[in-house]
């Protein structure tokens, strides 16, 4: 009674703290489900156009139902890039007030081979009726929706055929640029000049810090533009076998050789088993012994394990070699008999005629055309055998015409029937004309292999209970150990090796050599995980990845490890040149040259569409200031691609005029045809982007 008292005594205060709890966990659960936290429900937005997650979600699943083997990340990263493309240029066909009629929607559909091609939409000529269209799908309102799909699409489809047609409509090429290529090309130029070389100084004299890199970067940063990345390092410690495993296994395939006697409980009395050199049924006793089913193929030599080929090639019927490696296995090989002729190769000439798919047909001909040809070669072939290859050079159809015919060694059945016939039935040497769906081919059997039939009992060597427990107490052990001291000194300290840092953005999937490992890169962009953070992940058939974020880099610019090896060189460059521009001094080329220790070079012919400095390479600058310059006047030192220049024009010599260009100018619109393509990267470079995918754990 007394605590049943206590108990009515509070039980305000029961009730409110009840009430608390209740409320906590209420506002928690809005919070962790994106109520009042900071997570987007958009999975990202373009100019300030949001893309909903759950539209995006749909787009995702639906590309990945549609393409067999793609993964969720991979099916993210392209409707991600279609939605972006996608409102972009919906944004620009709103500006130009682009609109789509009825009958330009109609030819958009038709091109689609479900809606054009479709035998519910055809009159009876087999053409697309659009009657017969319209009237299905009021007689089908459940269709409705697959219409409005396909619908949306087209008109999508109409307007940027409209777009692209405007923008290269609006790409043209004057007669003044004409007249300018053709300068370009025909005027020449002649001058001497004193080359520095950078390769006269050392790599090893100048030194390049991160700091200068990342400043280069700043300067050009739209060309060093990147999305926010990680470099992260790691340790590799393999789940292999270890060498006591792969003797076990030895040991189990020696002891399949011989037989073994076992204690039968039915009969209370031993029982000897047959081994693999004695066995009465060979077949039976590899698919109960070997990790690889029996294969009953007839092997070339070619085919075999290298090192072994020899003696398992040459092996009697009956005969047991091994055991021996192969890859992953440990084997012993029983031969069930050899066979002639498992492979075969020839060389042919294939005269095809119109109706045939042959894509490389040299002239048009009826069947009657090509039966007559055919046999005319084969009478050449016959006269001169010689002749073959030159003829398939000069007359065969096929692809395989460059190799003077020849098709190499290939199986039974994999040639059309009648050709593997012929080639399978007949012995080297023998020419012959057959037919097939291609056409007439004229073949020469030129070679064959025989092959053995091999029972083999293969066992994998993988690691033991026992050595997979080592490899795990290790990683985990070297995990906990680089999580509190330095991961390098660490790894040093247990004989392993560290990888050098892979750099990663948040949508990645390949992870440097480990190929798709996309959990690291994910952990990796986790909000808590920072610089010096440590985990470790198992990847399947591979062993253990202790994983470290080694940097995190938030300032938009491709990470400097990825960029040095590009950028490097054009700073090193940029020092050397002060050195050369340094030494040189002085009123004239040869004392500029005595200076830095050259000599005085000449360049004759150059034009502004060839800049090769003879021995040096394309030097544009160099050729461009000796234009410049007028007769018998010095440059100031140019820094070129290959060293600083100092030039002094020798003559320049003006190409003739002509009355019309228009060679040139139909060179300079096949140059810029492509012009149109970069729209959509132009757009993108200009846009206002925001992805959350990463908060979707994509």
């Amino acid at each position: 009674m007394a605590v049943l008292q206590k108990i009515r005594q509070r039980s305000l205060l029961m009730i409110l703290v009840i009430g608390f709890c209740l409320l906590a966990f209420i506002i928690g659960d809005i919070f962790n489900s994106g109520g009042f936290n900071t997570t987007s429900k958009d999975v990202g937005s373009i100019d300030g156009k949001n893309i909903s997650f759950e539209d995006f979600r749909v787009k995702v699943s639906n590309v990945e139902k549609s393409s067999q083997g793609i993964t969720s990340t991979a099916a993210a990263n392209q409707v991600w890039e279609q939605e972006v493309s996608i409102a972009l240029l919906t944004s620009e066909f709103e500006k130009l007030g682009l609109r789509v009629g009825e009958k330009h929607l109609l030819e958009v559909l038709k091109a689609d081979q479900n809606i054009g091609a479709n035998p519910l939409f055809l009159n009876s000529a087999g053409v697309f009726d659009v009657a017969k269209f319209k009237e299905y799908f009021r007689a089908n309102p459940a269709q409705a929706q697959f219409l409005k799909d396909r619908e949306k699409d087209a008109d999508l489809n109409a307007k940027y055929q409209m777009y692209t047609t405007l923008v290269k409509a609006a790409v043209f090429t004057t007669e003044s640029e004409g007249k300018f290529k053709y300068e370009m090309e025909a005027n020449k130029v002649n001058f001497a000049y004193v080359a520095g070389l950078y390769s006269t100084i050392k790599d090893s004299d100048v030194k390049i810090t991160d700091a200068e890199i990342v400043d280069f970067m700043k300067k050009n940063e739209k060309k060093y533009k990147a999305d926010e990345s990680r470099e992260v390092e790691y340790v590799l410690i393999e789940d292999k076998a270890s060498a006591s495993d792969e003797t076990e296994v030895r040991s189990k395939i020696n002891a399949l050789l011989s037989g073994s006697v076992v204690y039968n409980q039915a009969t209370g009395k031993n029982d000897t088993l047959a081994g693999f050199r004695t066995t009465s049924n060979t077949i039976d006793f590899v698919n109960s012994n070997s990790d690889v089913p029996y294969d009953s193929t007839y092997i070339p030599k070619k085919d075999l394990p290298a090192v072994d080929a020899d003696k398992l090639f040459n092996l009697a019927p009956g005969e047991v070699y091994g055991p021996y490696v192969f890859g992953q296995y440990i084997c012993v090989s029983k031969s069930m008999g050899m066979k002639p002729g498992v492979n075969a190769k020839a060389s042919h000439i294939l005269i095809s005629y119109d109706g045939t798919q042959v894509p490389n047909q040299k002239e048009k001909r009826t069947k009657e055309q090509a039966k007559v040809k055919a046999e005319e070669i084969l009478a050449q072939v016959n006269a001169n055998p010689d002749s073959f290859l030159m003829l398939a050079f000069t007359s065969s159809d096929d692809s395989s015409a460059q190799q003077g015919g020849d098709l190499g060694f290939f199986g039974p059945n994999q040639m059309v029937k009648p050709f593997n016939d012929f080639v399978f039935n007949n012995s080297i040497g023998k020419v012959g004309l057959v037919e097939t769906p291609f056409g007439f081919h004229i073949i020469k059997v030129t070679d064959k292999q025989d092959g053995i039939r091999l029972a083999t009992v293969a066992q994998k060597i993988e690691p033991s209970e026992v050595t997979s427990d080592k490899i795990f107490t290790q990683a985990t052990k070297f995990e906990m150990d680089a999580s509190d001291r330095d991961f390098n000194k660490v790894a040093k300290e247990m004989g392993l090796t560290v990888t050098p840092a892979v750099s990663v953005k948040g949508m990645d999937e390949n992870f440097g050599t480990l190929g798709n490992q996309r959990s690291i890169v994910r952990w990796a962009f986790e909000d808590g995980v920072k610089a010096g953070s440590v985990k470790r992940f198992e990847v399947a058939n591979v062993g253990h990845v202790i994983a470290k974020v080694k940097s995190i880099d938030k300032s938009g610019l491709v990470a400097v490890s990825l960029v040095r090896p590009y950028v490097e060189p054009i700073l090193k460059n940029m020092k050397k040149a002060a050195l050369i521009k340094a030494k040189m001094t002085g009123s004239s080329l040869e004392a500029i040259a005595k200076a830095v220790g050259t000599t005085v070079q000449q360049a004759a012919g150059l034009t502004m569409e060839n800049t090769m400095l003879p021995g040096v390479g394309q030097e544009a600058k160099v050729v461009g200031n000796a234009f410049a310059l007028a007769a018998n006047k010095m440059s100031a030192p140019i820094e070129g691609n290959t060293g600083v220049y100092v030039v002094k024009n020798t003559s320049t010599v003006k190409a003739p005029a002509l009355k019309n260009h228009a060679p040139y100018v139909a060179k300079v619109k096949a140059q810029s045809a492509a012009d149109a393509n970069r729209v959509v990267p132009a757009l993108k470079a200009n846009a206002k982007i925001k992805d959350n995918r990463l908060e979707f754990n994509y």
